[in-house]
């Protein structure tokens, strides 16, 4: 949980320093950084206590030469305090601070049979006009023990509007 904290820490700093009109741009920055950690050899090479920070530097400004400065000196200080297994929630957490600032949820749904992009469009709209911000549609599982209807997370909120959940609603009600 320390970790998720710092994490976020780590995402306002770089979200609280940046102009708004370049924060896409950061973001790709700091996904180019997060996937530092899909290469174990440099993963262990960047942890490894015995390699002088030279020397890490050197393979840094090699690997992401391209990115803003500030994200380099951003890996630079978690190179040094040990915290590379950050990298991609920083990178969650900015992507979240994003969508906030631009009035946008994620929503996470679930259904019985996979939807077609115009229900999805349509579901999008409806939960847009429900929470009072534009609402992404991020993830869709299919759970065919649905039986029927939708489940929906999002905002913080289980909107649980299943065949399922309805008669174990109705069961809990007839006692």
């Amino acid at each position: 949980m320390a970790e998720k904290f710092s994490a976020r820490r780590y995402a306002e700093a770089v979200f609280g320093l940046e102009d708004k009109e370049h924060i896409a741009d950061r973001q790709a920055d700091l996904e180019q950084v997060a996937s530092l950690k899909q290469d174990a050899t440099i993963v262990a090479y960047l942890e490894n206590p015995k390699i002088y920070f030279k020397d890490k530097a050197s393979l840094l400004h090699a690997r992401l030469g391209d990115v803003d400065p500030m994200m380099l000196n951003l890996v630079f200080l978690l190179v040094i305090k040990g915290g590379l297994n950050m990298l991609t929630d920083i990178a969650a957490e900015y992507q979240r601070l994003i969508d906030n600032y631009r009035g946008i949820e994620r929503a996470e749904i679930t259904t019985a049979v996979p939807l077609d992009d115009e229900a999805r469009l349509n579901l999008s709209r409806r939960l847009s006009k429900i929470i009072g911000k534009k609402v992404v549609l991020e993830t869709e599982l299919v759970d065919h023990n649905l039986i029927g209807g939708i489940v929906v997370k999002v905002a913080g909120k289980l909107l649980d509007g299943s065949t399922r959940g309805k008669l174990a609603a109705l069961k809990k009600e007839i006692g």
